[in-house]
């Protein structure tokens, strides 16, 4: 597969990926990049098969990777402020998008008319949550049809919707046999009495796409289907692994973007500090979760200032601070560092 060329968005989000869990705010903030999308688009949406991941960047419209929009049955379409997409009815229990989206759908558009793809990419922790996540996936399909239209009449055209894609990504409680597999459930035609043949675009509309991981151990054949969407899903959900760059960076060229030593430099000092203090702390404390909060603080506050000073162009030591929650003298330290 060739590389992607790495843009600083993408660079910013890999330095805040924080939780030695993988699957925090910052974790998922990572599937809402272009550079990502693509690469697991290309395994699992039909409709981008024949093309490569320059192209498929090129059809996700970037404007509608978005966290905040509500979708409900009775208020279709309208946009609220927060930090996940969800839809919600009265006495409804509240579901959230982690990361919705449109893309173009090369099939059907032509130089006239543009059709799109709805797509929904969900992170799960785990695979058994106490339901089958095949008829939570196939529900959120259904609330992502119904929500293309805004108000049903007599004279609504239904010609109008789009194909919908609801992709989940399970990490935990995965079988040992189902492990670094991929599912596609879809409407077909099934059968047909007399002499009909219903044509596909006009119910070919839902396509429910699970991703099943596995433990830290990435165990899957590179020339198995699949092979890139499942490796680079791993390599996010488990972000703090040795080879978490050299993965990323299989997929992804930063070799153009002139900040992009320094950027990766961060990230790993972040991380050897962070790991450190972390244990310091743990065994100071008898606290289990030393080390996550050490690994958090150093990569986090690294971070912070690399974005505040380099893509806000804020150069005034106590004004970094106040913003980074730390002291003027460790801004300056972590600047004369990298010589930001």
């Amino acid at each position: 597969m060739e590389k992607i060329k790495g843009s600083m968005e993408v660079l910013s989000s890999l330095q805040t990926t924080v939780d030695i869990e993988g699957l925090d705010h910052a974790s998922k903030e990572l599937y809402k990049n272009k550079e990502i999308l693509a690469v697991i688009l290309k395994d699992v949406v039909r409709e981008f098969e024949a093309y490569d991941t320059k192209q498929i960047m090129g059809f996700i419209e970037a404007d509608s990777i978005t966290d905040n929009e509500e979708v409900s049955p009775g208020r279709t379409n309208t946009r609220i402020q927060g930090s996940d997409k969800e839809f919600v009815a009265l006495n409804e229990k509240v579901a959230l998008f982690d990361t919705r989206f449109k893309a173009v759908n090369p099939e059907l558009s032509d130089g006239k008319i543009v059709v799109s793809l709805h797509i929904d990419l969900e992170v799960q922790r785990t695979y058994r949550p106490g339901y089958p996540i095949e008829k939570r996936g196939l529900y959120y399909l259904a609330r992502e049809l119904g929500a293309q239209l805004t108000l049903v009449t007599e004279t609504t055209d239904y010609g109008v919707l789009e194909k919908c894609y609801s992709i989940w990504i399970c990490r935990d409680a995965i079988p040992r046999e189902e492990q670094f597999s991929i599912s596609f459930i879809e409407m077909d035609n099934t059968k047909n009495y007399g002499q009909c043949h219903p044509e596909k675009n006009n119910y070919d509309l839902l396509t429910l796409v699970i991703i099943r991981l596995g433990d830290e151990h990435f165990d899957a054949a590179r020339e198995n289907p699949g092979y890139d969407a499942l490796r680079l899903s791993h390599a996010i959900m488990y972000p703090h692994k040795p080879d978490f760059l050299d993965t990323i960076k299989q997929y992804i060229d930063f070799s153009e973007n002139e900040m992009s030593g320094l950027g990766e430099s961060i990230l790993l000092e972040g991380w050897e500090k962070g790991e450190a203090q972390g244990i310091i702390i743990g065994e100071a404390r008898g606290e289990a979760r030393g080390e996550v909060q050490g690994e958090a603080r150093g990569v986090d506050l690294s971070a912070e200032i690399f974005k505040v000073v380099v893509r806000a162009g804020v150069q005034d030591n106590t004004i970094i601070a106040e913003q980074c929650g730390c002291t003027a003298e460790k801004v300056s330290e972590i600047r004369e560092k990298f010589g930001i």
